[in-house]
């Protein structure tokens, strides 16, 4: 469960201070289908990377399964993003020089495992998003469509209990963001994952168990 008490986050631009999160509190159960909606520059991203570990807030608590993310050391910061959060990102950040499997395995790597379990736990991950038969192809041979398929295995194959998502779609045509979409929706289902996803497309909200609305820091619904 994620229990967000007090938090805020500010940035400086130029000679001022923006304000990108302003007090949010926010209580996500473990097992939630949550989606972030909001005007661009309304704090999305920045709410997804507290939740993340990947900024500290600067006051407030960002709690996740009891753990105050914002008092954590880096150490203890750097654990979770790689054992507890899967993250899945708009531009879907692959690595073009390493096929599919090799770059799902690299969520592996800081965990330890060895080689042949990565191998087998990767070539696991990509069959259970349809990509069995393109593990060896490098992103440059895949669609939009098959390289997010890549992203959600590789956040997936750690076998985390939050994903977390970018706006995932945002580089699909239509047809392929329902397909990714209903992919995260099985996988949600199937894993009794919590998922929280940023968005400005509509209809991929309209997918979620709850709907929230970020706008200058704020969150509401």
């Amino acid at each position: 469960m994620y229990e967000l008490s007090g938090v805020t986050k500010t940035y400086r631009k130029g000679s001022s201070r923006v304000t990108a999160v302003a007090g949010i509190d926010l209580t996500i159960p473990d097992g939630q289908l949550v989606a972030i909606q909001g005007p661009t520059g309304g704090g999305k991203s920045t709410l997804l990377q507290l939740l993340g570990a990947l900024e500290r807030p600067d006051s407030g608590a960002v709690r996740l399964a009891g753990d105050d993310l914002a008092k954590a050391s880096d150490g203890r910061l750097g654990r979770v993003r790689a054992e507890t959060i899967g993250f899945v990102f708009q531009g879907f950040n692959l690595i073009p020089t390493l096929t599919a499997r090799e770059n799902v395995e690299t969520a592996l790597v800081p965990l330890g495992v060895p080689t042949q379990e990565r191998r087998s736990r990767a070539e696991a991950a990509l069959a259970q998003v349809g990509l069995a038969d393109r593990a060896e192809h490098h992103p440059s041979e895949l669609s939009g469509g098959q390289q997010q398929r890549v992203a959600i295995a590789r956040a997936l194959v750690k076998e985390p209990s939050v994903l977390l998502a970018d706006e995932p779609t945002g580089n699909l045509d239509e047809g392929t963001r329902d397909e990714i979409i209903g992919l995260l929706e099985g996988l949600w289902r199937e894993r009794g994952l919590t998922v929280v996803i940023v968005t400005h497309d509509s209809a991929v909200a309209a997918r979620a168990e709850r709907r929230l609305t970020l706008k200058d820091g704020r969150v509401s619904g």
